[in-house]
């Protein structure tokens, strides 16, 4: 039955349309948020998926370019494959729903939310979130939800909840936070060196908007919920894991105590090939149920230690950093390149700067176009002991690569500081931990390396956390985790920023919220942190950027014309401007607005094409002396060419000092020679002299 729920919020009417469209799914809701609509559906298998040891959740945000009136670019008129904006707020959907599902479903779910329509005011991505909630907790699929979300902006100060278009544009914070009535569940935050108190207010500012999107919720559930459906358990029989626990659970204290991943990974491996073939006979056929008890045994172990012993399994103190190191300029013909190493966690960042036509073109559903800055992240199985081939970039890669993009953004100069488009690529050599804050390290030692002028140096931390099962109100947080700290905590909180501020943060959890009382440790001990890294290790290696550029980097001039005349300079058919470039080996780039980019490693090129743009587009005047080439030769003078595009006539009389009886006496098609701008009459025509510009008759040439 079709039925209607309407609620504020931020001062805008929210609408949840349910009973019409996409009847067959578990549960659907078409969200209305201004005149932004999503679809959100969500649909589970009958029974387990076979064979599987994790909840098989699927999370999609589909962008369809009609949503806005585009129709897609390139040959294939059609969407493809979701762009990297489309993935990165899929992620951000599925972060706060996924540990809200029972941890022993194996039933296969999929939400997808398909984008309709798009109001730049009004967020897409929070109707997703709302809407995606909504029909999670109205179906019958297993879900401890609802969940909220809203987005947070800092505009003058003043902490905006779901700021339009135009706020965003000004704010110097773009935070997506998500939560339940009791706790926070996401946090994804990009700002301009925000301090931690003021984001602390936002976040709290933001949960109480999120308190009234969950009640609503509930309210819509109240009317037209689903009860859920039974699922078969896939949890460890308890005797089954009991025989196991009383075999491995002292041999595998043992066998986690090191600071060495690949000596970790293969004691556990033998203990638990060990333990299989002890209980072969007892428990047959459970070899694969086996292990993921000894998952679970492993599990236990390492959280009672940090819990109950207050120390990790490295030996480190709670908040200890691992050892750390850093080195520049280890690539003699990249633009810039940065290794950052901390533990077993290793990245090497390699900068490449060019012209800005080599920026990002975008064809998405938001405001932005292009984009001048990018920062991508590869994460090879070389990096972790895997014998495995490069697919090209996966969800993750293409999350990591945003974080480490979204970090050093607010330090890149603007492009009239530095007129280049900027690449950053952060290559995985080794992972135990935390490798996308280690890409947030190693980029900022690049950059430098490479000489661009960020405006601070940025690192990235990460804090753990572990609550007491027994006694949930009991946690412990802690510094810089690694793998399998992360396998079996609570949280992977990553913080990024300068000495000033954050400036970017994600979280991910495996519990059903965080306090703030949790969130304000953990951004505490992460400012420690970074602070550590930026006193301790950037520091020492190099303390600001470069002075210059690497000899293999195109210098980049720029210079600035009347927008009337960008014509002239690009000529008919581009004549003219394809003449610069072949003539002087440049790139040169215009755009709309009159700026001229010229890209080249050789100085004097650059300098030449400079002075020939300048020569087109200014207006020529009388008294100005240029260097020319004779075009063409008359009886009554030589036509000559002073800049590309721009010719004049030497009368002959005006030739040279002597009386001159022919033209070929002083020049021939192909000679340079100086002249002067006599006047220029009423149709446009240039009247030019040799006699004047002559070195006895003229001080010198513009």
């Amino acid at each position: 039955m079709y039925r209607t729920f309407s609620m504020e919020l931020a001062g805008r009417n929210l609408t949840i349309e349910t009973g019409q469209l996409a009847q067959l799914a578990n549960g659907a809701a078409l969200v209305r948020y201004g005149d932004t609509v999503i679809l959100s559906t969500a649909t589970a298998s009958a029974t387990p998926r076979e064979g599987i040891d994790f909840f098989p959740l699927s999370v999609d945000y589909e962008e369809k370019l009609y949503a806005v009136g585009k129709i897609p670019g390139g040959f294939i008129k059609r969407e493809g494959k979701p762009s990297e904006k489309a993935v990165l707020t899929a992620r951000v959907i599925d972060r706060p729903i996924r540990p809200l599902f029972p941890k022993d479903l194996r039933n296969d779910v999929v939400v997808i939310n398909t984008v309709l329509s798009v109001d730049q005011d009004n967020s897409p991505e929070v109707a997703a979130m709302i809407g995606t909630s909504v029909a999670l907790s109205i179906s019958d699929i297993p879900f401890n939800g609802p969940i909220g979300g809203v987005v947070l902006g800092l505009v003058d100060g003043e902490i905006v909840i779901n700021p339009n278009a135009a706020q965003r544009e000004k704010s110097d914070m773009y935070v997506t936070l998500a939560g339940t009535s009791e706790k926070i569940t996401m946090i994804e935050a990009g700002a301009k060196e925000v301090s931690e108190e003021i984001m602390m207010q936002a976040i709290k500012k933001g949960h109480e908007e999120i308190k009234k999107i969950t009640a609503f919720i509930n309210d819509i559930v109240a009317e037209i919920g689903k009860p859920k459906f039974e699922y078969q358990s896939a949890e460890v029989p308890k005797e089954l894991y009991d025989a196991v626990y009383d075999l491995a659970y002292e041999e595998m204290r043992k066998a986690v105590l090191t600071d060495d991943k690949t000596v970790r990974d293969s004691r556990v491996a033998a203990l638990t090939e060990e333990v299989q073939q002890k209980l072969a006979e007892e428990f047959p056929e459970s070899a694969s149920i086996i292990s993921e008890a000894m998952y679970k045994i492993e599990k236990k172990i390492v959280r009672e230690y940090i819990l109950k012993e207050g120390k990790r399994v490295d030996g480190r103190r709670l908040d200890e950093i691992r050892p750390m190191s850093a080195a520049v300029s280890l690539l003699p013909r990249a633009h810039g390149s940065g290794l950052f190493q901390r533990g077993q966690t290793q990245v090497m960042t390699i900068v490449t700067l060019g012209s800005i036509s080599e920026s990002q073109m975008l064809d998405g559903v938001d405001l932005e176009e292009e984009k001048r800055y990018m920062h991508h992240y590869n994460f090879p199985g070389y990096s972790v002991g895997e014998a495995k081939t490069s697919r090209g970039p996966g969800r993750r890669e293409i999350g990591h690569g945003a974080l480490a993009e979204r970090a050093l953004e607010p330090v890149i100069p603007s492009e009239e500081e530095f007129p280049y488009a900027i690449r950053l690529v952060s290559e995985v050599l080794m992972s135990n931990g935390s490798t996308s804050q280690g890409s947030v390290c190693g980029s900022t030692l690049a950059l430098m390396d490479a000489g661009v002028p960020i405006k601070a140096p940025v690192a990235g931390i990460s804090a753990g956390l572990i609550i007491d099962e027994e006694n949930p109100e009991r946690f412990i947080t802690f510094m810089d985790i690694q793998g399998i700290e992360d396998f079996f905590g609570d949280m992977d909180f990553k913080v990024a920023g300068t000495k000033e501020g954050i400036t970017a943060i994600q979280m991910d959890i495996k519990v059903d919220g965080l306090t703030y009382e949790i969130i304000e440790q953990a951004l505490e001990l992460t400012k420690k942190g970074r602070h550590q890294i930026l006193d301790e290790v950037i520091a020492p290696v190099i303390q600001e950027p470069r002075k210059s550029l690497s000899p293999y980097a195109p210098k980049m001039y720029r210079m600035d014309i009347d927008p009337d005349k960008i014509r002239e300079v690009i000529g008919p058919g581009g004549k003219i401007i394809n003449r610069i470039i072949d003539e002087t080996g440049v790139k040169i780039d215009i755009e709309d607005d009159g700026r001229v980019f010229v890209s080249t490693p050789d100085e004097e090129a650059g300098k030449r094409a400079m002075a020939i743009i300048e020569a087109i587009a200014k207006d020529v005047q009388p008294g100005q002396v240029f260097l020319g080439k004779v075009t063409k030769i008359m009886n009554f003078g030589a036509f000559v060419e002073f800049a590309p595009g721009k010719e004049g006539l030497v009368h002959i009389s005006k030739l040279d000092n002597r009386r001159v009886s022919k033209v070929e006496d002083v020049c021939k098609v192909g000679d340079e020679m100086l002249v002067k701008v006599l006047d220029i009459d009423r149709q446009g025509r240039i009247n030019l002299s040799r006699r004047d510009a002559l070195p006895e008759n003229n001080s010198g040439k513009h």
